[in-house]
Order: structure tokens, then C-alpha cells, then sequence
């Protein structure tokens, strides 16, 4: 790899599916041992230019190029040995233990038959210890909770000893303790051991606090490229995210913040008299995005809450003029949010819990809806059993399990929490129901 060459050229990419365009005419260069945060609202085309760096989307336009090498040309052997590649969340199938799970970033050095050296077994033993699950080494990868397995992939992305590390919302499902601790090993791996990294975050106040430079894009476009300090501003929130929002700046650090105070245009919710509802949506993560359309697609009046502004279920519910109750990014749950929860939740009709990671930052969400399970049919979307999505040493099993002791419905997916609310609302003549609500005027 030639000295003084880009880590990453990106030069007037386009990419289409069919009629539209993901991501138009984007330019970005990246120098080695930089950390870029690649920010923007949600399908403004993160993913897909991640996807088009690692070789998994060919440009319709443009060239792409990782340490002085277009992608095409590289093969997926030595891709691997350039590129290290970290996902939103893996499906785990088989519970190996983390220490053979990591083992296998280690495949880009091996021939078919090549068994593992010593020198693999060093560097897993290495790379576990950087991200803290030495202890962990010999448990199973189904054992281990949401946060540390985030870790394991991690380990797994760092055993291939890569120059570029590739990062895809990696603090997706984390509560607010992991994602500072993911990011701050990636950050040091930057500075330590000049990794370049590319990290696509939806937090921009987290981008601003470990990245070097922030990359927004919006619409497929690239709108703003720069330091923290030139990039995040208040005009920058309204325009792309449509949010009102005071820059502040920490004292401690130098480093500015957003303090997000309101959607700049809320979208009214539909007349009482022609929709049926209120279902309200308990979620957060991007978890309760498939019950939020399919209760819309289906023209019921949907509430929502209590969610942090810019998670993903929050920017879902925007974008369908869902009414939410919205707190700051990452802050625990104010008295003022929960009392404007509380009251969508008691002008509901059906409450539906979507399976969110539960931290103590929004633990409170799953003790407002007990205090309504005897009021108002509930339905709860099954959780997983391994715990993986309770950051609150058990509370939050405990609190879902006692939603279950005290009579709400349990189902499997979204899917079937769409059939149970047509089912609580369908009653002849109930003036919430689809049927009423229709023939109504």
C-alpha cells in the first residue's frame, strides 16, 4: 500500500435502484488514521456507500477505491485484507465459544485446509482483551448479552488486522453505558494504532464527541463535510432533519452539542371521527418501525413514546406524522416526558410493546404502560429469552414479566400484534373499530 495515497477515494458516485437514486455524485476522501463519522437522516444513503466500499454494491457511476485499489478489482480475499467490516447486528446460529468466534476474522490468512496457527491464537487472544471479554473467552456467543456480543463483532472485525475498519450503526440496540464503551475503543484504536475507521452514526452529538471529521448526507448527497466544530450547528438540524435545535458547547472538552427542542413542522393527526384509535406504540431502536407503518398502512390513528430524538423509531414515527412523546437524545426520561406519555397512553385504546433494548434510560417507559394493563387491552411483542436486550441487570424482564402476570397479550412479531389489535378494536358498532370508524359521515 503506497505511502501518501487515501486510505478511501470516493469520486462522483451514483448508485440506483431503479427509479431511485441512493446515493448522487458523492465525492469523499479519507486519509489514513482518520475517524469519519457518516451522518444523516435515515435512507440519505449511509449504507449503501458503506456497501459500495466493501464491494457488496457496484457504482452505476464513479469510482470507489480503497488504498490506492479500485474495489472491483480486488478479490474478497484480499478486500478482507483491507477492509474489516462491522454490522448493525448479526444473527447468531450456532452458540461456538467467543474465543473460535473471533477465529473467524482470521480466514483472509488461510488456505482451505489451512488449520489455525499460533499466531492466530495470539492475535484472538489480543484482540478479546482490547475489548474487554477476556473472561468471556470460553462462553458460548449465544450466552453473552446484547452489548458484549456488539464487542464480539467487533473483535472479530478487529482479527482480520485490518487498515480500514467499516462500521454500520454499531451502537444500534445499545444502551447509552455500551455505546460510549464501543466507541471509545474504536476512537483508540485510531490513535493508537492509526486504524482508519468509518463509522455510519445516527447520534451527532456521540459523531461530534469521538470522530475526527463529520460527513452528512442527505437525499444521496453529501451536505456537509468538516470538523465537528465547522459541521454541527443549529441550521444544520433544521435543514436536514428538521428539527429545532440550540448549539451549545462542553466546557470540558471544547466540543459542541445540539440540545434538540421540537420538530419544526409537527404533522397533524387525523380527525378522531374518521380513524380508528389511538393504538399507541411503546419501542425505541428501530424496533417498533414494523408495527408504526403497518398500523398506519392500515389507517388507524398511532401515538407513540416514550422515545429519544434521532432514534430510529422516533424518525419513523416523524415520517408517518405519528404523535410522540420525544426526549433528548440518550437522556434518562424527564417528568415532563413521562407525564405526556402517560397521557397518550390513557387516551389509548390498544397499547402494543415492541421488543426494545431496555436501558435505565427508558426503563421507565415499561413501568408507565404496568400502571394501564388493567385499563386498556396491551400487547406484547415477545422478547428475546437470553436477555440480550436488557441492559438494567434484569429489571426489565422482570417489569415485561410482570406485564405478562397481570393479563397483556403476548405474541410473537409484529405481524401477529397487527392481527391482536384488529382483534381488541373489531367489535360490532365499538366506535374505534375499522368498520365503525368507516361508515361514519
Amino acid at each position: 500500500m503506497t505511502d501518501g495515497v487515501p486510505a478511501v477515494n470516493i469520486a462522483h458516485v451514483s448508485v440506483r435502484f431503479g427509479e431511485r437514486v441512493a446515493l448522487h455524485a458523492v465525492d469523499l476522501r479519507v486519509d489514513r488514521g482518520e475517524f469519519v463519522a457518516l451522518t444523516g437522516p435515515n435512507g440519505s444513503g449511509k449504507t449503501t456507500l458503506l456497501r459500495t466500499l466493501l464491494g457488496f454494491q457496484d457504482p452505476d457511476e464513479g469510482i470507489v477505491e480503497v488504498f490506492g485499489r479500485r474495489v472491483e478489482e480486488l478479490s474478497v480475499r484480499d478486500r478482507a485484507r483491507r477492509v474489516a467490516w462491522v454490522p448493525q447486528s448479526e444473527p447468531q446460529r450456532d452458540d461456538v465459544p467467543l474465543r473460535q468466534y473471533v477465529l473467524y476474522g482470521r480466514y483472509p490468512f488461510h488456505g482451505p485446509l489451512d488449520r489455525d496457527s499460533e499466531e492466530d491464537r495470539e492475535v484472538a487472544t489480543r484482540v478479546l482483551s482490547e475489548v474487554g471479554l477476556s473472561d468471556r473467552a470460553d462462553d458460548g456467543v449465544l450466552s453473552i448479552s446484547g452489548g458484549e456480543r456488539q464487542r464480539a463483532i467487533l473483535a472479530r472485525a478487529l482479527a482480520q488486522e485490518t487498515p480500514l475498519l467499516l462500521l454500520d450503526e454499531p451502537t444500534t440496540h445499545l444502551d447509552i453505558a455500551h455505546q460510549l464503551d464501543l466507541l471509545s475503543r474504536v476512537r483508540a484504536l485510531s490513535r493508537d494504532r492509526g486504524v482508519t475507521v468509518i463509522a455510519a452514526l445516527h447520534d451527532l452529538n456521540l459523531a461530534a464527541r469521538y470522530a475526527d471529521r463529520i460527513v452528512v448526507l442527505s437525499r444521496g448527497r453529501r451536505v456537509a463535510d468538516g470538523t465537528p466544530r465547522g459541521v454541527l450547528s443549529e441550521d444544520l438540524l433544521a435543514r436536514v432533519w428538521g428539527v429545532a435545535a440550540d448549539l451549545a458547547v462542553d466546557a470540558r472538552t471544547g466540543l459542541p452539542y445540539l440540545l434538540p427542542r421540537r420538530l419544526i413542522e409537527e404533522k397533524p393527526a387525523a380527525p378522531a371521527s374518521l380513524s380508528p384509535g389511538p393504538v399507541h406504540v411503546v419501542g425505541g431502536g428501530g424496533s417498533a418501525a414494523p408495527i408504526l407503518r403497518s398500523l398506519t398502512d392500515e389507517g388507524y390513528r398511532v401515538t407513540a413514546g416514550a422515545l429519544h430524538l434521532l432514534d430510529t423509531d422516533a424518525e419513523t414515527a416523524e415520517a408517518l406524522g405519528v404523535v410522540a412523546a420525544v426526549e433528548g437524545p440518550f437522556a434518562p426520561l424527564s417528568d415532563l416526558t413521562r407525564q405526556r406519555h402517560r397521557l397518550l397512553l390513557e387516551e389509548a385504546k390498544v397499547v402494543v410493546v415492541a421488543p426494545f433494548a431496555v436501558g435505565p434510560s427508558n426503563l421507565a417507559n415499561l413501568e408507565d404502560v404496568r400502571a394501564f394493563v388493567h385499563r386498556v387491552p396491551t400487547i406484547v411483542i415477545e422478547a428475546p429469552r437470553d436477555g440480550s436486550l436488557d441492559f438494567t441487570g434484569g429489571r426489565a424482564t422482570a417489569a415485561r414479566e410482570a406485564l405478562r402476570a397481570e393479563g397483556a397479550t403476548f405474541v410473537p412479531d409484529a405481524v401477529a400484534a397487527l392481527l391482536a389489535v384488529r382483534s381488541a378494536l373489531s367489535t360490532p358498532g365499538h366506535p374505534t373499530s375499522p368498520r365503525a370508524a368507516g361508515s361514519q359521515g
